[in-house]
């Protein structure tokens, strides 16, 4: 073979440094563009790099309690933690995904004071509700104590003393988002609360509280208030920094008319990725719902993604829409689409690999859910094709249809979840919920052609 035989042809160099150069040139924009697009790009990195830490963090201490307590235990905590995340996101009213809205909105427009009446009832609304939930609850789990099983009974009750601080929190998360403020968005939520679950539970085994899902919520319940008190005070000292000072004015109708619909989206959505776990705690015994939730930490990173991409493009289609800018709203729905789908393609494609040598992490009993993750895996990609849409469409003010389309995701979901799951058993939820994500991404495809006149699909032409 001849020396110019040997060489690669030119046409494939070439390509090779332009994509080389393509990939440097977007690394350099991420890391110093001043843009839009720049710091949208640099927000979502972050977010994703913090949820990536956090989920570290939050799949070790699982794995620890979980060997710590036992699979039947840590069955039994990861019902009552999934119910905590259920009511807390719901207890705003829609109040704090709309915190993503109305503040960029006002300050675009300058209306201060009803800027400072939106930030202060939102908070207050997610402290009121997650209390009266609480109180509800305690009395409720009281006069049903006879109707549930014991193992539930003191989880669930020190849950219910976690509610007030739970839903202060959902909103200060979006606010903090709102503002780019990623360390009180994420990085205490995600990071500093895990290893404050850990420490504290550590503690607790070691002086003899128990090996059990009792002492685990005391674990979790001591995390969520301090990270709760931390995030409050930080957050109220920094938006005096950047909300001028004086009096508040308020449109709760106004208000509620545009959340109520994203209440009902956040809860649908927020049911749609519960109802397997909940269904389940119904037909089998704690152990199984303990491995499938363990498959469901395990496949976290994928929607972390999304979870990235959405707190740092929510709040920008908002303010692109108060500008009426609507080829940069196009341009920027494109890039937040790519951001979703090529990282959780890539995400899938390697937890798909090593996924059965982490569950053996949780225990050899674990391994038995590996292959529900090719089953869920499916569904997190079919929606991934998608982009943030749901949010796209909440801060366009088509927070009706995409309930809809949401709504009707679950419904279908809960329906799949009730006839499979007493014949399949785990493989019933993990169809049931793949089957619900494809539906739901193809309503929201249809939405949204219909009410933006977009095709919000990766593979659509720009």
């Amino acid at each position: 073979m001849s020396d110019t035989d040997a060489r690669p042809a030119p046409d494939a160099a070439n390509s090779r440094g332009r994509l080389l150069a393509r990939v440097m040139d977007v690394l350099r924009e991420v890391l110093t563009g001043s843009d839009d697009r720049a710091v949208a790009m640099r927000t979502a990195a972050f977010v994703f790099l913090v949820r990536v830490a956090s989920a570290g963090i939050a799949y070790f201490s699982q794995v620890l309690i979980a060997r710590w307590i036992g699979v039947a235990e840590y069955g039994v905590f990861v019902t009552v933690w999934v119910l905590i995340l259920l009511v807390a996101e719901l207890a705003p009213f829609g109040l704090s995904t709309a915190a993503q809205r109305f503040p960029p909105d006002y300050t675009v427009r300058g209306q201060w004071d009803l800027l400072r009446g939106y930030l202060y009832a939102s908070r207050l609304v997610g402290l009121a509700v997650g209390s009266l939930c609480a109180v509800i609850g305690a009395f409720a789990i009281r006069y049903m104590s006879g109707a549930i099983d014991s193992e539930y009974v003191r989880p669930l009750l020190l849950a219910c003393l976690s509610l007030p601080i739970a839903g202060l929190m959902t909103v200060q998360d979006y606010i903090a988002r709102t503002y780019n403020w990623p360390d009180l968005a994420h990085a205490l939520p995600y990071i500093a609360r895990p290893l404050s679950i850990l420490a504290f539970m550590g503690v607790f085994v070691l002086v003899g509280l128990g090996h059990n899902a009792e002492t685990a919520m005391y674990a979790l319940l001591a995390a969520l208030w301090i990270s709760g008190i931390i995030q409050t005070i930080a957050l109220q000292r920094r938006l005096a920094k950047v909300v001028p000072e004086g009096g508040r004015a308020y449109r709760w109708m106004g208000w509620f008319r545009a959340s109520l619909p994203i209440f009902l989206i956040d809860g649908f959505y927020v049911l749609l990725t519960s109802t397997d776990v909940l269904v389940l705690s119904f037909y089998v015994d704690s152990e199984k719902v303990g491995i499938y939730f363990a498959v469901t930490k395990t496949l976290a990173l994928v929607s972390f993604i999304d979870f990235a991409v959405k707190a740092a493009a929510a709040h920008r289609f908002a303010e692109y829409n108060a500008r009426g800018d609507a080829e940069k709203l196009r341009i920027f729905v494109r890039d937040a689409i790519h951001w979703t789908f090529w990282p959780s393609l890539a995400a899938i494609a390697g937890l798909l690999i090593v996924g059965k040598f982490m569950l053996m992490a949780f225990g050899s009993d674990y391994v038995e859910g590996y292959p529900l993750m090719y089953i869920l895996a499916f569904g997190l990609l079919a929606r991934a094709s998608l982009g943030p849409v749901e949010r796209l469409l909440n801060m366009l003010d088509h927070q009706i249809p995409c309930a809809i389309a949401v709504g009707s995701a679950f419904f279908i979901n809960l329906a799949l979840n009730l006839a499979l799951i007493p014949y399949w058993g785990l493989a019933g939820a993990a169809v049931a919920t793949a089957i619900a994500h494809v539906v739901e991404a193809l309503l929201l495809f249809a939405t949204a052609r219909r009410y933006l006149k977009i095709d919000i699909f990766m593979w659509s032409p720009r």
